[in-house]
Parts: structure tokens; sequence; C-alpha cells
């Protein structure tokens, strides 16, 4: 196994996480950050932008830290729209997804402060389209995008999904 794979698996594994995403969506595309080393087929992950919720930090705190790190942008916190449970054995964690909005910042690749810096496993973000998402093997996405025909949809989601 890979160092960076190990240490993904030490950092995150084996243990039920607690994280927050926010869905941000401009000019009919969505943001999405690519996790290195994580999902199925070509071995990455396009996911919305979020992470882990730390000790003493509440959820708000956490999304605006996440978002941060991960972008390079500001955002706001519009409202909650669901729960997602992801679980590929050793990784579990329950997913707070919110809406947000850009309120400032510049666009640019982040990092993931709990992997080592020669170990980062944020590779790439981008704005896709829907018509974009379609063309990307489901593996590859976070599977909150794999039924999405409009973003309308995705933004108005109010559910528990697994």
């Amino acid at each position: 196994m890979d160092n960076t794979a190990s240490q993904i698996i030490q950092t995150f594994g084996n243990k039920l996480r607690i994280r927050c995403s926010g869905l941000l969506v401009q000019n009919d595309r969505i943001l999405l950050v690519k996790h290195q080393y994580l999902g199925g087929g070509q071995n990455y992950l396009w996911a919305p932008p979020g992470g882990g919720v730390e000790f003493g930090d509440t959820i708000q705190e956490s999304l605006y830290r996440e978002f941060l790190e991960e972008t390079g942008l500001v955002i706001q916190i519009k409202h909650f729209s669901f729960v997602n449970e992801f679980l590929d054995p050793p990784l579990h964690a329950i997913e707070l997804f919110f809406v947000v909005e850009q309120q400032g910042g510049i666009l640019q690749t982040g990092y993931d402060p709990e992997m080592s810096e020669d170990q980062q496993i944020i590779s790439e973000i981008a704005f896709w389209s829907i018509d974009e998402l379609k063309q990307e093997p489901q593996v590859n996405l976070h599977q909150c995008l794999h039924n999405c025909t409009t973003w309308e949809e995705l933004l108005s989601l109010q559910s528990y999904l697994k």
C-alpha cells in the first residue's frame, strides 16, 4: 500500500467522523474538489468542498474553515440541506451538506492540513456542469452527485442519503 493511502487510513480510518460540506453553484456549475486516493476506478473522488468537524468548533465554523482551506473562498451558509452517510471501510463518515454562496476570496487549489505536505490528497478544484458530471464515471463522484439531473434538485434535497 502506498504511503499516502496508509496515512489516509491512519488519519481518517476505523472511526466514525462527522463532516460538513458546502454546495456552491455559480453560473450553472458546481464547485468540486478532486481527492486523490479516494473513490474507485481511477483512484480519485470529486466531491463538494468540506471536511471534518473538529472538537470545540461549531459545524458552521468548521465549514467556513474547510472551504477556505480547500478552495481559498470565503462563504456564507444559506441553509442546511441534507445528511449523507459515507461508508467505504475503513472510512465511515456522517456528512452534513449546506447550500452556500461565495462572499470573497480567490479560487485556488487548497490543501488538507491533516495530511503531511508531501502527501496532499487535494489535487484540483473545478466548477462542473451537469453535462460534464454525466461524462465522469460515477465511482469517481461523491454519491450525492450520482442521480443529479438539475442543480435545483440537488440544492433542494432535504433527506438522509445512503
